[in-house]
């Protein structure tokens, strides 16, 4: 069985926000990259959508061409595509003398066949522009809503697909004047002779979502209509008859081709030119379109009715389609800019944080909101706190203690046990498209790996049983190759590092667990921290620049900046050296260490959140920098005079101690 992935080709007048990521493109990327990691035949084919009038109206604003318009965004929307980690077998485009070709013979197939016809119509044009008026060229106001912004083929408020005469007050969106209404000839669609074909179709699909499902039945039961599939406008696909030849075809018409224009391309670029037809033409395969809810009737009704009368192809398997991502309680709008754009973010964080967040929020079955807080919390308190912190404590603890990767004579069945139960859960919702929820399977390996190093203690047993130690570290090893494999879907850029921090192979998905791991005991490479927590300070910023606000240069603090101060206000800080005398956990929290610390003329106790990176043994005796002129403050409950100083490196925090036995109480020059 071969799979063929295909995502909803993006127009090429504007970038990439968050609510196109969450929608289809990164579910349809961890998608992809867990069956490839299954070994599966898979390809993944998309590209940039680059007709229509979205190019065109872009093009007279800003007074360029159309191909200028579009060469310059298939490119930032590739590269932020790579640089996000979505990967494509072919990113094509439909301005190609290619998918011109494969979009006429498609047209001429169904044409010769019948099913596309001409008809004389009334159209608006602009007596002021001197233009017939594409739906997208007029405005109005919804018949359904009343949103006073609809366009002429959709509102993009309630969704509702429109023709340009069912909008209330109409008006040219080039000059904004009132069109009038004039006769002239499309090309059109047969779509009724497929709604009972269609209905069929659709029931046999069990296994598909309820928004998907519903939707189409709502179109049934208003009953389908003929579609004009030809537009008056001097950009597109030509329609490839000698008398429309002032016509092209119109973009929902082509664009949807483009998935087979562009799987061909890719057959041709890697040599094997007939190799596009093993996926479009066999029964073998499994034809998914990952797509957003705006674009379900396309998708699930033109498109497949569009095939039944073309007759070669593959009908779709499965469109698993998203809701609505919407933004900090708000949607997103891009024409008031209220969006988080994929070029901006990736200036300002690193890939994985993001995929973390919209993959633990997907909108599978309803709308769901992003916002920054959100996302603060899951990169702080989820990635950084469970899953880099599980990571780091144990190859800091091997390159501090164990000179190699440990030999074990047994394996713990407790760790196989969780590492087999958590992959079989997650395959079963990967499976079902349940994304989200295989994330939080998943997320129970480094949660559970914490747990494991806690519960045995292996900076006690490094002294009295090293063969349990080792044991021990051995099986957070373990673990740790299973979080690299298991979550690569998902955290491709942190696998990376993993794998550069083990000297590991790229295993595949079914390989996890395997007794082999481990064998030929590689050496421990470069520890590096797999994430940097987000201040609250960053947050603020980003919310400011997102409702438009300006930020002055000087309040932007870029990452290992400097803030000078006076000597006068140095001069204020109390620093002494203290000697921790007894350490003992905060109840309830991971983090805090409860420190008694003597600082000569008195004991003083102090609350640090150091615990991710010490346990309490290895703390007694240090001698520490202390600030001893900080009021007092209450954590978590508990009392704390002071603030013991140390460096931090991501995850990694080392106290900062003296190098020789100084005296308690002595001050910090």
């Amino acid at each position: 069985m071969r799979i063929l992935v295909t995502t909803a080709l993006p127009y090429a007048n504007g970038d990439i926000h968050l609510g196109h990521l969450a929608g289809c493109y990164l579910p349809a990327d961890i998608y992809y990259r867990y069956q490839r990691s299954k070994g599966r035949d898979i390809i993944h084919i998309g590209g940039t959508d680059e007709h229509g009038v979205p190019i065109t109206l872009l093009a007279d604003k800003e007074k360029k061409s159309p191909q200028e318009i579009v060469d310059f965004y298939h490119q930032r929307i590739k590269d932020s595509f790579e640089k996000f980690g979505i990967q494509f077998d072919n990113f094509s485009r439909t301005s190609l003398p290619l998918h011109h070709k494969t979009s006429q013979d498609f047209f001429l197939k169904i044409y010769e066949k019948g099913y596309i016809y001409p008809k004389e119509i009334r159209q608006f044009f602009c007596p002021n522009c001197q233009i017939f008026l594409a739906d997208r060229y007029i405005e109005g106001t919804c018949p359904y809503c009343n949103n006073q912004k609809a366009r002429g083929d959709q509102c993009e408020e309630c969704g509702r697909w429109l023709e340009p005469f069912m909008l209330l007050e109409p008006r040219c969106k080039i000059c904004g004047s009132p069109p009038e209404a004039r006769e002239t000839t499309h090309y059109f669609f047969a779509l009724s002779r497929f709604q009972k074909s269609l209905a069929e179709w659709l029931k046999e699909k069990k296994n598909w979502k309820e928004n998907v499902k519903r939707f189409c039945e709502g179109w049934f039961k208003v009953g389908l209509e003929d579609r004009a599939i030809t537009r008056d406008l001097p950009w597109g696909v030509k329609v490839p008859l000698a008398e429309a030849k002032d016509k092209v075809l119109y973009v929902w018409f082509d664009a949807p081709i483009g998935y087979i224009s562009s799987t061909i391309e890719w057959a041709e670029r890697i040599g094997k030119k007939d190799l596009w037809k093993e996926y479009w033409l066999s029964a073998d395969t499994k034809l998914i379109h990952f797509i957003g809810k705006d674009n379900i009737v396309f998708h699930a009704i033109v498109w497949p009715a569009m095939l039944l009368a073309h007759g070669d192809f593959i009908l779709p398997a499965e469109i698993p389609a998203n809701e609505f991502l919407n933004l900090e309680g708000r949607k997103i709008s891009t024409s008031e800019n209220w969006a988080i754009w994929l070029p901006e973010y990736l200036k300002e964080f690193p890939p994985d944080p993001l995929r973390y967040a919209l993959a633990n929020n997907l909108p599978e079955s309803r709308d769901v909101d992003f916002t920054y807080k959100e996302f603060q919390i899951k990169n702080n308190n989820e990635l950084a706190d469970i899953y880099g912190n599980f990571v780091n404590r144990v190859l800091l603890f091997i390159k501090k203690n164990l000179s190699e990767i440990p030999r074990i004579r047994e394996f713990d069945q407790e760790v196989l046990d969780k590492i087999q139960e958590t992959k079989r859960n997650a395959e079963r919702r990967l499976e079902d498209f349940q994304i989200r929820d295989a994330l939080k399977e998943l997320m129970k390996i480094p949660g559970f790996g914490n747990r494991y190093f806690d519960k045995n203690q292996p900076w006690l047993t490094l002294k009295t049983n090293k063969e349990e130690c080792q044991k021990t570290i051995f099986h957070c090893l373990k673990l740790i190759e299973a979080c690299e494999v298991l979550l690569r879907p998902y955290l491709p850029f942190t696998s990376e590092k993993i794998r550069k921090m083990l000297n590991l192979k790229e295993w595949g998905w079914d390989w996890v667990a395997g007794e082999e791991f481990l064998k030929t005991r590689p050496q421990l490479g470069d520890i590096e921290i797999l994430f940097s927590k987000i201040p609250d300070e960053k947050i603020e910023l980003e919310l400011k620049r997102l409702k438009g606000e300006v930020v002055p240069k000087e309040s932007v603090k870029e990452e290992g900046g400097i803030v000078e101060i006076s000597i006068e206000e140095f001069k204020k800080l109390d620093l002494r050296i203290g000697r921790i005398i007894n350490c003992e956990k905060v109840a309830g929290s991971d983090k805090l260490l409860k420190l008694e610390v003597n600082l000569g003329s008195e004991l003083r106790q102090v609350v640090a959140g150091i615990g991710s990176n010490y346990q309490p043994e290895e703390l007694i005796g240090k001698n520490v920098c202390l600030v001893a002129n900080l009021k007092k403050a209450k954590i978590r409950g508990v009392e704390s005079y002071g603030m013991i100083l140390a460096a931090e490196d991501g995850d990694i925090i080392s106290v900062l101690v003296t190098d020789k036995d100084v005296k308690p109480g002595s001050p910090v020059l």
